[in-house]
């Protein structure tokens, strides 16, 4: 675990990610997290607020191991977060028959600033879920703590 402010996921919206999970099996599921970056006490958190599901845009014979999403639903993302006073915090997507870890591509295509919360989900049962955010100097992820209050 490195020094990355915390995510906060209400227990309700992590069963959410890892039913979408389930469903998808044994593509990936994706979507989006909307909320607010907070400061209490001198400690910065990031609190999830409301998810929403969006369409795995990646080829569907790649979908097992691949997910994006399409430039017009970002857009609509975050407009919708602005119109809510919120903002897109991150996304989230499964990994099917893998480790909760970013693959190379997740790595390759994620963006400073954003939380990407993965969910394991080993035949058809969630597994491990995990929070990363993309270091912009080292280019590397570094895990973000996922607390649930």
């Amino acid at each position: 675990m490195h020094d990355t402010n915390p995510l906060i996921l209400p227990p309700d919206l992590a069963h959410q990610i890892e039913r979408e999970g389930v469903s998808a099996y044994p593509s990936e599921c994706c979507g989006v997290m909307y909320g607010r970056d907070m400061r209490e006490d001198g400690i910065a958190r990031r609190a999830v607020e409301r998810i929403e599901a969006l369409a795995n845009a990646f080829d569907p014979v790649e979908q097992y191991h691949r997910f994006s999403i399409d430039p017009k639903e970002l857009m609509r993302a975050e407009a919708t977060a602005a119109k809510e006073g919120r903002l897109v915090l991150g996304f989230y997507h499964s990994h099917p028959d893998h480790p909760a870890r970013p693959s190379e591509y997740d790595r390759a295509h994620a963006w400073p600033f954003y939380s990407y919360v993965i969910v394991a989900i080993a035949k058809r049962e969630p597994g491990d879920m995990t929070s990363w955010v993309l270091d912009e100097e080292s280019e590397q992820f570094l895990e973000q703590r996922i607390a649930s209050v």
